[in-house]
C-alpha cells in the first residue's frame, strides 16, 4: 500500500486520505427527477403552466372570441374528478419535461358521447410501440391504444421517430453528474478530519512523543493553556510549531463551477437563471422567458387538445399565457387609458386588468377629451357648427 505521508513532487495537487468508501467519487446513475437544480426548473415552468386560463376559442368574421359552456368548463375547471385543474396541469408538463423523457399522456374518458374526464396518466405507466417510422401505439397498463384514442404532448422531437419526444435527458445529463459531485465534493470536504490549522513538529528521536499517552500530556504540559490568549512555554529543541492555512471551498473553486453548471441548466431547460439561484430578479428577462419558453410549451398542448378534443372547425384552445407577464401597475394603468381614450376597452375592462371590481355606467366604449360614448360622436357641437 502507498504511503499517503510520502513526499511528493511539487505538480501535485493533494491526495485523498482515508478508506475507499470515504472518498468523493460518485459513482453510478445521476437521475435528472434526483438533482436540484433540474427538478426546480421543470416544476416552476409546470407550477406557471398550470395557473393558465385555458380559453375556448370561436373564429368569427369580426375576430375570435371566448366560448363560454360545459366544454370550457369541464377543460379549464374539472378536467379530472379527484385533482384541481393546476394539480392536473402540473403533473402532464412534469412527464412533458422530465419524467416522461418529452412525452407524456392523458387518456379521455367518455360516457354517452360526452367527454367525462382527462385522465394523465404516469410516465411508468406508459410505453410506444414504433410501427415503422411514421406511425405506433401507445400502451398503457398492458393495453394498445391508438394515437388518435389519447391526447399525446411531445417535447423535442425524437431524431429518428419523429411523432416521439426525447425531452432534456440527453442534454443535461453530464451537467447532472457535475452538479452531484460537486455537492458530493462539497459535502466531504466540510466533514473530513483532515484539516489540521496547526501542526507541532516534535524530535522523532525523543520517546516521550512515540506513545499516544505520553503525546497527549506533552500537549497538555506545554500547548494547553488555562485562559485564551496564554502564551506558549515549549522545549525549543524538540518542539517546533507551524501555523498552515487549510485548503478552502473557494480554492477548490466550487462555487464558480457550480454557478456556470447552474446557469447551463437553466438554459437548457429555457428558464431565467435567477429561478436557480443564479443572479438578482430580472424583468425583461421574465417577461421574455413567458413570451418563449412557456408559449412555446402550451402551444404543444392546446395543439393536441384541439385538434383531437374539438369537433366544430371554428373552436380552438387557447393558453392565456399573456396573464404571466410581468408589468407594474402603472404600466398597465397608462397602456390601458389610452386604450380607453381610443375607445378600444371600456372602463370596467381597465379596472379588471388592475384587480378592480366592475362599476355601473363603464360598460361603454369612450373617446376624445370629452369621454362620450362611441355611437353618439356625431352629436359633437363642434361637429354641427357649435364651439364644443
Amino acid at each position: 500500500m502507498r504511503n499517503p505521508f510520502k513526499k511528493r513532487s511539487r505538480s501535485s495537487i493533494g491526495i485523498l486520505i482515508g478508506q475507499e468508501e470515504e472518498g468523493l467519487c460518485v459513482q453510478g446513475y445521476t437521475s435528472l427527477d434526483k438533482n436540484p437544480e433540474i427538478m426546480t426548473a421543470c416544476r416552476s415552468i409546470a407550477e406557471l403552466i398550470g395557473t393558465i386560463t385555458i380559453h375556448l376559442m370561436m373564429n368569427t368574421p369580426d375576430g375570435d372570441v371566448r366560448i363560454e359552456n360545459e366544454l370550457s368548463r369541464m377543460i379549464d375547471i374539472t378536467p379530472m374528478p379527484y385533482m384541481t385543474r393546476k394539480a392536473w396541469m402540473e403533473s402532464i408538463v412534469m412527464n412533458l419535461l422530465l419524467y416522461g423523457k418529452g412525452n407524456a399522456v392523458v387518456l379521455p374518458h367518455t360516457r354517452a358521447g360526452y367527454l367525462r374526464e382527462l385522465e394523465p396518466i404516469a410516465a411508468d405507466r406508459v410505453s410506444f410501440v414504433p410501427i415503422g417510422y411514421s406511425d405506433y401505439q401507445v400502451w398503457i397498463d398492458g393495453k394498445a391504444f391508438r394515437p388518435d384514442d389519447v391526447l399525446h404532448f411531445t417535447y423535442n422531437p425524437d431524431k429518428l421517430y419523429l411523432w416521439k419526444g426525447q425531452g432534456i435527458n440527453v442534454s443535461l445529463k453530464s451537467i447532472a453528474d457535475n452538479l452531484k459531485q460537486a455537492e458530493a465534493t462539497k459535502k466531504g470536504f466540510l466533514q473530513s478530519k483532515w484539516k489540521p490549522s496547526i501542526i507541532v513538529k516534535v524530535d522523532a528521536m525523543n520517546d516521550s512523543f512515540s506513545d499516544p499517552e505520553k503525546r497527549k500530556k506533552m500537549l497538555q504540559e506545554y500547548v494547553q493553556t488555562e485562559g485564551a490568549g496564554e502564551p506558549w512555554v515549549i522545549p525549543g529543541e524538540q518542539i517546533d510549531v507551524k501555523e498552515i492555512r487549510p485548503l478552502t471551498l473557494a480554492d477548490l473553486a466550487i462555487s464558480d463551477t457550480v454557478e456556470i453548471d447552474k446557469k447551463t441548466v437553466a438554459a437548457v431547460i429555457g428558464v431565467p437563471p435567477f429561478l436557480l439561484g443564479v443572479g438578482d430578479y430580472d424583468q425583461e428577462a421574465w417577461n421574455n422567458f413567458v413570451r418563449t419558453k412557456v408559449r412555446a410549451i402550451v402551444t404543444e398542448i392546446a395543439q393536441e387538445m384541439t385538434r383531437k378534443l374539438i369537433i366544430s372547425p371554428d373552436w380552438y384552445l387557447r393558453f392565456n399565457e399573456l396573464s404571466l407577464l410581468d408589468w407594474d401597475l402603472q404600466t398597465i394603468a397608462n397602456v390601458y387609458g389610452e386604450l380607453r381614450k381610443q375607445g378600444i376597452v371600456d372602463g370596467n375592462e381597465v379596472r379588471d386588468r388592475i384587480g378592480m371590481g366592475p362599476r355601473e355606467g363603464l360598460n361603454e366604449l369612450v373617446m376624445l377629451e370629452n369621454y362620450i360614448p362611441a355611437d353618439r360622436l356625431g352629436d359633437q357641437n363642434k361637429l354641427n357648427g357649435g364651439t364644443q
